[in-house]
């Protein structure tokens, strides 16, 4: 289960980074608002899921799925940059979850 969440807190993560983004420095309540939620929603998946996985593990995990998941909406949605070297990047820290996962 504490696997499970901590997946669905690093999906939240992508939420409250593009709606952060979104909220043009908290001058726009609604962006700004599910910035809010779901930034606290997030935290508190990620302290529930480091109740059965180790800190290290668990934070790269979650960080790792935010930033991936926030660079794809960047580059499908807001017309960032989807060139090559990108891409692979993001394929190096994909495997790099996949690999804490893995050998935890």
């Amino acid at each position: 289960m504490a696997w499970i969440v901590l997946v669905l807190s690093g999906l939240l993560e992508t939420a409250w980074a593009v709606s952060l983004d979104r909220s043009a420095g908290f001058t726009r309540p609604l962006p700004s608002a599910v910035f809010a939620v779901t930034l606290v929603a997030s935290m508190a998946g990620l302290a529930y899921a480091l109740r059965d996985i180790p800190v290290g593990t668990g934070y790269a995990v979650w960080v790792g799925i935010g930033a991936v998941g926030t660079a794809v909406v960047g580059m499908v949605a807001l017309g960032e940059s989807t060139s090559l070297p990108r891409l692979l990047s993001l394929l190096l820290v994909i495997a790099g979850v996949v690999g804490l996962k893995i050998f935890h």
